[in-house]
């Protein structure tokens, strides 16, 4: 059973119809996914939509493994961790989608990648990812772009595959 369909939140019109929670938890986030730390990249969903997008964050800090040698002196998030950071946070709309049940989504793909400003510790990081398109139950295609203090950071479109 998917979590956005067991919480409720006031936005709905119609009082029968089970209501969309907009944000997530994260807890309720490895509830959906099956990356764990220190592969889980997704702190919180701030905004969800439905079969359309998720607004997730990243706070980055100090203490991650990856900038013990990605800088010493210097530590910068990589390029590939800020990548997966919104494609995680694409998991989270696909992974809903009814009729994509079950299953794992992988990339199949990363197109027009471009980073923009360097992502360090102290920094959150604020990914919107929307869908645009899904074929035959089974390949996605998202529009995924990341800030920190409102300038982009990141952005690109990445291409999923349905694994059973």
């Amino acid at each position: 059973m998917s979590i956005v369909s067991e919480v409720n939140s006031p936005a709905s019109h119609d009082e029968n119809a089970p209501e969309i929670k907009t944000t997530l938890t994260s807890e309720e986030i490895q509830n959906l996914l099956p990356h764990r730390y220190p592969f889980l990249l997704v702190d919180k969903i701030i905004d969800y939509v439905p079969g359309k997008l998720a607004v997730g964050i990243k706070n980055v800090t100090i203490n991650e493994p990856q900038f013990q040698g990605h800088f010493p002196g210097r530590p910068l998030m990589p390029g590939v961790l800020i990548v997966e950071a919104m494609a995680q946070v694409g998991g989270i709309v696909l992974t809903q989608l009814p009729e994509v049940e079950g299953g794992l989504f992988v990339f199949a793909g990363i197109d027009k990648i471009r980073f923009r400003r360097q992502v360090v510790p102290g920094d959150q990081l604020v990914m919107t990812v929307e869908l645009l398109w899904i074929k035959q139950r089974r390949f996605g295609k998202m529009q995924a772009r990341a800030e920190v203090d409102g300038q982009l950071a990141a952005e690109g479109e990445l291409m999923f595959s349905l694994v059973s």
